[in-house]
């Protein structure tokens, strides 16, 4: 097998029997269904028995197009973001695009570092995990011709596409459960209402209370700063200062309410014993904690390939309508709920 660097494309064509443009179609995964099946396979076997590798460098200088897609998340080392990716990339592989990930640790100057660097070589769109309800980097990267679709995130304008879970969707089948388990003290660690999850989540835990006809206290909502472990802690550990704690909460996700149990087991409150307890997110290893946690579903995996879909249907028609894509969500009933103790 040769591994000459210098084999050209005319090589392959003349070794396969076609023309330039005809070995140039069947290596392309936009355009091998204008080739016969078969020239395709004969064209691919030279090119491996060649050693041929495009010059997509090349190409993209040619055509400002590169068949990769940048994919930016805020924190690589959630959990929930691996699945999420992993769907965008099973979508796009057969396509013929490649993608490029880029992690911001949710700093704005990193975001936009990380955008520029992506337009830089080429991308022919973006994925965004990281927008925020305001996001005028994006919004104007948009309107300079970069496709852009947020994935588990809306922006409030909805002036790009989005591929989200209905998050208060969610939150109020998570009041509901509880609701019917006997708990009328329901507590919301809510997540920060500049993004759109927390921001979504909150309305669906307040609108599960007016459906059931509570009405939140003062002190019953504690807004974190972010989906973190630490600030569930902080946020848990100011709702059991307040007298007449309650006996149910429900977390803006997954993270936070791993903060919350560690805030109750060092005020020695149990769950559910104490208090019952609602993630949302099931991120891996929920149903192993203990205990295991009751939670909203979202298939993260969907999320990321419906994203994945609608970016490519975007950059083969910028001027399509933008579409806004809310998945059903899912609750999983796990041990972290029961029903309040008597004297509760």
């Amino acid at each position: 097998m040769s591994t000459d660097a210098n084999v050209t494309l005319r090589d392959v064509a003349r070794i396969a029997g076609v023309h330039a443009a005809t070995a140039s179609r069947a290596l392309n995964a936009e355009t091998r269904l204008l080739v016969s099946a078969d020239t395709v396979v004969r064209v691919e076997q030279a090119a491996r028995d060649l050693g041929y590798r495009p010059d997509h460098l090349a190409r993209s200088l040619k055509t400002r197009r590169s068949s990769s897609v940048g994919v930016i998340v805020p924190d690589l080392t959630n959990p929930l973001f691996p699945p999420i990716v992993r769907g965008i990339e099973d979508y796009l592989a057969p396509k013929g695009y490649v993608a490029l990930l880029g992690n911001t640790d949710n700093d704005d100057d990193r975001e936009r570092r990380v955008i520029e660097g992506m337009r830089d070589r080429y991308i022919d769109g973006l994925i965004v995990a990281t927008a925020r309800r305001h996001n005028p980097l994006l919004v104007e990267s948009s309107r300079r011709g970069l496709a852009i679709v947020l994935v588990n995130r809306v922006i409030d304008d909805h002036l790009l596409p989005s591929v989200s879970v209905d998050d208060p969707l969610g939150a109020r089948q998570a009041v509901a459960h509880l609701v019917a388990l006997g708990h009328r003290r329901i507590a919301h660690v809510a997540g920060p209402q500049e993004i759109s999850t927390g921001y979504g989540r909150y309305r669906g835990y307040v609108g599960g209370m007016e459906v059931a006809g509570l009405a939140p206290g003062p002190d019953d909502v504690v807004f974190a700063e972010s989906f973190s472990e630490a600030e569930g802690y902080r946020c848990t550990r100011q709702l059991l200062d307040h007298l007449g704690s309650p006996t149910a909460i429900v977390a803006g996700n997954d993270m936070l309410a791993l903060g919350v149990l560690r805030a109750l087991a060092g005020a020695g409150r149990s769950c559910p014993g104490d208090v019952s307890l609602v993630g949302f997110n099931d991120m891996p290893f929920m149903d192993r904690i203990t205990p295991p946690l009751t939670t909203v579903r979202l298939s993260h995996y969907d999320v990321g390939a419906a994203a994945a879909r609608l970016l490519l249907d975007r950059i083969a028609d910028p001027s399509a309508p933008v579409k806004t894509l809310h998945l059903p969500p899912e609750l999983v009933v796990r041990s972290s709920t029961t029903s309040p103790r008597p004297h509760a």
